[in-house]
């Protein structure tokens, strides 16, 4: 990717460290970046994009990462995932940059308290490295209760959409939620390109 197309990471003083999102539209709505040590919730449909949202944080120059593929085809660097228990993630975790694709297909073989109480312990896991680990939720696949306590468990909550309006596929990312301070008040338009997502970067309310 190129390096002009992320922000680098910047330590403020009284400020938590933030680390590129590989995105730089969305680093900008994020003051940086996500936090480090938080895990992040990236919902939408397999169509929406979030799967590209979830590699290009993987993807970030300069930074060791490791992207478990559990659900989907295995590209060259990833960790195959299919066959894994959410507990023997941990010990093939490597860097700061963690991708579960998806968190969706671990909810369906082995339950949502299994999931949970995986989740909680991958932000204590985070934190401990002052890493980030990000995992794809698939939307109309699971209940609106289990949804709703993965989002209570999750640092951020991502949102992709996309409606089609006219000849034209408008999509939009929203932020949801950010423990500890408050959510971005507005959309961020994007489109999908062959390099991945480019979204806005100007500041107009949708």
């Amino acid at each position: 990717m190129d390096t002009t197309s992320r922000i680098a990471d910047i330590t403020v003083p009284g400020k938590p460290k933030k680390r590129s999102t590989g995105i730089v539209g969305l680093n900008l709505l994020l003051d940086g970046g996500y936090p480090e040590g938080s895990i992040i919730m990236v919902y939408g449909t397999p169509l929406s994009g979030v799967e590209l949202c979830a590699r290009q944080f993987w993807k970030v120059e300069g930074e060791e990462g490791t992207y478990f593929m559990n659900d989907g085809d295995v590209e060259t660097g990833m960790q195959e995932a299919a066959d894994l228990h959410p507990e023997m993630y941990f010990p093939q975790m490597i860097g700061g940059r963690i991708v579960i694709d998806s968190l969706s297909t671990i909810i369906i073989k082995y339950g949502i308290e299994s999931t949970l109480k995986f989740l909680r312990l991958a932000r204590v896991e985070m934190q401990k490295r002052n890493g980030n680990l990000i995992f794809v939720v698939y939307e109309n696949v699971h209940t609106p209760m289990e949804i709703t306590r993965i989002m209570r468990v999750a640092d951020l909550v991502l949102s992709l959409r996309d409606s089609v309006s006219q000849n034209e596929i408008e999509r939009t990312l929203a932020v949801h939620k950010i423990r500890d301070a408050a959510a971005p008040q507005r959309l961020l338009p994007f489109i999908i390109t062959d390099h991945g997502i480019e979204a806005s970067t100007t500041s107009r309310v949708v």
